[in-house]
């Protein structure tokens, strides 16, 4: 029987080293089934994240939400204020909006396995609290369509008008002018 565009073996997948600087909480690996298939409103990627360690920093979302199933190991979910005992079945809905920040820590002996599905909705605006950050996202981070994509620290604020020079309009009324 042939193999229909929209279904794949995981193994089937590639697995990819999350992007964390070396010597850090945060790392692990991840599988991004969902590109590999054509999804387009739903994100989902298998995550295996060693003991002690996270595979993102505690955030929140402005626009998507997220699903997390735990396949194997146990580990330790900062929701909001709480912290949540999750181990194998456990199942968690992280709705998008500021007050349901979210971080799953590995806090067992054994690679923590679970599994997101997330609408990808874009633009889509993350905090990160215990950095103090604001993430704006046009895009996935990944696929053939990856655009705007941009981390910014929140005390930073600038004026609207702020290193706009209007250089562009004066070019432009001097190159509108008749002769």
């Amino acid at each position: 029987m042939a193999r229909h565009k929209h279904s794949i073996n995981l193994s089937e997948v590639p697995v990819d080293k999350i992007n964390a600087p070396e010597g850090s909480p945060f790392g692990g690996r991840r599988q991004h089934v969902g590109m590999h298939l054509g999804a387009e409103k739903l994100g989902y990627s298998f995550f295996y994240v060693p003991p002690g360690k996270a595979a993102f920093p505690y955030h929140t979302h402005s626009g998507n939400e997220e699903m997390i199933y735990i396949i194997d190991g146990e580990g330790i979910l900062r929701f909001g204020k709480d912290e949540i005992l999750v181990n194998a079945e456990t199942v968690v809905a992280c709705p998008a909006g500021g007050e349901y920040p979210h971080q799953l820590i590995n806090t067992g002996a054994g690679e923590l396995r679970y599994l997101v599905v997330s609408t990808m909705d874009f633009p889509d605006l993350c905090e990160y609290p215990d950095s103090n950050k604001v993430g704006a996202y046009g895009t996935a981070a990944v696929g053939p369509q990856v655009g705007f994509r941009a981390l910014y620290v929140k005390d930073k604020n600038v004026d609207y008008y702020d290193g706009e020079d209007g250089k562009e309009i004066e070019r432009i009324k001097k190159s509108t002018r008749p002769s």
